[in-house]
């Protein structure tokens, strides 16, 4: 291409953008409010394989030990557990220690305690189990183990929400990809739209360069590029405000969820999910270019 025809181009393109500011403007709002309701099902998304990896990683049971006459002996209870093979370690946590830890938990939000019995909170036994053995079929058999131990009246394990949380995700991957598809078809004629009227707004100007032997790839390239630019600002403003949006969940962070996820692990999209982000708007500018330009420029181009 020589320069002066880039030079051309890119005339055509400022031009465009200052006389049809507005146009460009909405464009690539639509866009960039596409492109952040797929990245919030990206970011939900990753933050929820984050919290599975963080449950699987450490899979805790958690055996709650009756109360009066059928209270086991914790001492002789601690050295039974820890005599199960699987077992890597074994805490006991008394009532006190529970309700402590539940208020810290709380935080700020820890008035809400007062008056009430901090005897509701049974004690209990948090049992770690090794690695090897951390597979639902072990945790199943250790916590059956436990069930049949007189003084434990309820045994608990996260491996059923693991399992709920993974289908959760499985299904946020589903909806994320079909109605992404569908906001992003939605958008591609949205853009289509812009290039129409920016077309119009310029069809005496295209004749003339039709009739002056200008080539279909000069007329086409600054439509393609328009297009292209509302799609990088479309991106990069959906990246902006899912960072800021983080940032607010972040500060907003119910301290009572701090025992499911700590905030200051809720984590931003990756490398490879912000290029597509970015390569999406690209994607989407430059098609719906495209597509407008094939079906507008027809009559005019041989």
């Amino acid at each position: 291409m020589k320069f002066s025809h880039l030079q051309f181009i890119l005339q055509r393109v400022l031009k465009s953008q200052k006389e049809l500011f507005w146009t460009h403007l909405l464009t690539s709002g639509t866009m960039a409010m596409s492109l952040f309701i797929l990245g919030g099902f990206l970011l939900l998304q990753e933050n929820l394989h984050g919290l599975l990896r963080g449950w699987g990683s450490q899979i805790q049971i958690f055996a709650y030990i009756k109360d009066g006459p059928e209270a086991p002996n914790v001492d002789s209870l601690l050295s039974l557990v820890r005599s199960y093979p699987e077992v890597e370690s074994v805490s006991y946590v008394s009532k006190e220690r529970a309700w402590s830890d539940f208020k810290k938990t709380l935080g700020a939000q820890a008035g809400l305690l007062e008056g009430a019995d901090q005897d509701i909170l049974p004690s209990s036994l948090e049992i770690s189990l090794k690695k090897a053995y951390r597979q639902r079929a072990s945790v199943e058999a250790v916590a059956d183990r436990l069930r049949k131990v007189k003084g434990v009246s309820e045994v608990e394990y996260p491996e059923e929400w693991i399992e709920k949380l993974s289908l959760i995700a499985l299904g946020i991957e589903w909806v994320e990809w079909a109605f992404g598809g569908i906001l992003l078809v939605a958008t591609l004629f949205i853009v289509g739209s812009t290039v129409k009227l920016a077309i119009l707004a310029r069809k005496d100007e295209i004749e003339i360069m039709q009739l002056v032997g200008a080539t279909k790839g000069l007329i086409k390239a600054p439509f393609v590029i328009e297009g292209m630019v509302q799609g990088m600002i479309g991106a990069s403003v959906s990246l902006f405000c899912l960072w800021l949006f983080l940032l607010f969940i972040s500060a907003q962070f119910p301290a009572s969820l701090g025992i499911l996820i700590p905030k200051d692990q809720l984590q931003f999209l990756k490398l490879r999910e912000v290029f597509l982000l970015i390569f999406l708007g690209w994607a989407m500018g430059i098609g719906g270019s495209l597509f407008s330009l094939r079906k507008f420029l027809k009559p005019w181009t041989s």
